[in-house]
């Protein structure tokens, strides 16, 4: 792994403004997903680390949250500035831990980058309000202030933004946090620690916490008092655990948990749009993302001519390693992703699933985590691959007869993250997605991602938004202010 700034590459935890050794002295391998190569061993911290990461945010809490908004913005700007400047190196330690092409890597670094650029800016906009008084001798105004200390607990799949969406709102809010970074994927938390810190971040602001233990310090982080509010991204089993965890203490909580999307095609769509549309939404990361398409639902008119062309612009897709400029799919991240996706597909096959294309593993070399591009027609609702987040670069095909049946298999699932659908009909539109229980709707369009726009989802998805004016809300209280005597 060639970098041009090899102080980007940190093996410690970071607490207090210092990159520091887990307290045992114990350490945990980071691999590259693609060969299997040890990248370097990082601190494996515990409660003991953790309780400290948490006690320096609550100390540099006061003096934090008493910066101006202009003030803290500064720093966020500056620290956004520096990981522009590193786009390259940040990039690179991305594709080498998690396996994405570089391109995405770089495509998710300027997008994490755009929360900090973003909240930067909103530092200085956490407005209150005057509201007309119920008597005349009373005046009614309301302020915003920082929740307190902060926690973070984030995926691997995207180990760039996913922190930066949470840290950026949080820091500019007023809050202190302490980040548990995930196990497969800490350097990319690291190196925007060591970014964070040029920027003039103060020390105990920004905490990262490593370790391969995340049930230890995830109790850590529930459990103490200190913390007032944990925001969790990750699947739901783990998010209900987590909001269970956080109620004795009754912390304020955001989540943002898994997602069953589907993606419609009706019969007047662009079918060459819709196709580009579904590698977008379904390929990127190989699969890997809360919002990839999950189940593909094609109006019967078109259903065979939609297979055939996207059949062909997935065996367009290369496959190899992340670092190559030319490839399209990486590796899975770890060797039990792939054999749960195998699982998915064999069970498709064995309830009657064809496979247009791919379905195994891409051997490029002994114990490859590189799962073909793989496109299942003939799925039904009786399928495991129906109700479970696929998480790999599996494309199942459902057909359908008509809007009323398809709203209702969409809706058929707990999960109400991300959904797409094609159509040129503006009745049509505006109906479906109204109808859609889904807290984001991507229309005639697989990209939704935005800093604009607010990010969540509904049902078993999660709850709260990230991104946009409203992204900052998450991490303020309102305090109502109710002078009297005003004669």
């Amino acid at each position: 792994m060639k970098l041009r700034n090899r102080s980007l590459l940190k093996n410690q935890s970071y607490i207090n403004g210092n990159f520091t050794d887990a307290s045992s002295g114990k350490t945990f391998s980071v691999v590259n997903p693609y060969d299997g190569n040890l990248i370097t061993q990082v601190s494996n911290c515990d409660r003991t680390d953790t309780k400290k990461a948490i006690l320096a945010a609550q100390y540099a809490l006061d003096g934090w949250k008493k910066l101006t908004g202009i003030e803290r913005g500064r720093i966020l700007r500056r620290w956004y500035e520096l990981q522009i400047e590193h786009l390259e190196d940040l990039a690179i330690l991305l594709t080498a831990e998690q396996g994405k092409p570089l391109v995405e890597s770089r495509g998710e670094i300027l997008y994490g980058a755009s929360f900090v650029e973003w909240f930067a800016e909103e530092a200085k906009r956490v407005y209150g309000d005057i509201i007309p008084a119920h008597q005349q001798d009373i005046r009614i105004s309301v302020i915003k202030q920082p929740v307190g200390v902060v926690a973070a607990i984030t995926p691997w799949n995207f180990p760039n933004a996913m922190i930066t969406r949470k840290v950026a709102p949080a820091l500019a809010a007023g809050c202190t946090m302490v980040l548990k970074a995930p196990k497969l994927t800490p350097l990319s938390a690291l190196a925007l620690a060591v970014l964070g810190e040029q920027a003039g971040i103060p020390s105990g602001v920004f905490n990262v916490i490593t370790s391969d233990n995340a049930s230890e310090i995830g109790n850590e982080l529930t459990e103490n008092p200190i913390v007032r509010k944990l925001s969790f991204t990750g699947s739901t089993p783990v998010g209900k655990h987590l909001i269970k965890k956080c109620a004795d203490t009754v912390k304020k909580v955001s989540m943002e948990l898994g997602g069953n999307a589907p993606f419609i095609v009706f019969s007047d769509a662009d079918l060459d749009k819709a196709v580009e549309g579904v590698i977008n939404s379904k390929f990127r990361n190989a699969g890997q993302t809360c919002v990839c398409s999950n189940r593909i639902f094609v109006q019967e008119e078109v259903y065979d001519v939609f297979n055939s062309k996207l059949a062909a612009a997935i065996k367009k897709l290369r496959l190899g390693n992340g670092l190559d400029e030319q490839v399209h799919i990486g590796p899975l991240v770890e060797e039990k992703a792939v054999k749960f996706v195998e699982d998915l597909v064999a069970d498709a096959k064995d309830h009657g699933a064809q496979i247009l294309t791919g379905g195994k593993r891409y051997n490029l070399h002994e114990d490859s985590l590189i799962y073909e591009p793989t496109l299942l027609t003939d799925a039904t609702q009786n399928m495991r691959i129906f109700r479970e987040e696929i998480f790999g670069p599996v494309a199942p095909i459902y057909e359908f007869r008509n809007e009323e049946e398809v709203i209702k298999m969409a809706n058929d699932t707990p999960y109400g993250l991300a959904c797409y659908f094609y159509g040129k009909d503006f009745a049509q539109i505006t109906r479906v997605s109204e109808a859609l229980e889904y807290g984001m709707v991507g229309i005639n369009t697989g990209k939704i991602s935005t800093t604009l726009a607010p990010f969540g989802g509904i049902k078993e998805s999660g709850f709260g938004r990230e991104g946009s004016k409203y992204g900052i809300d998450e991490y303020l209280e309102i305090k109502y202010l109710c002078f009297g005597d005003i004669n």
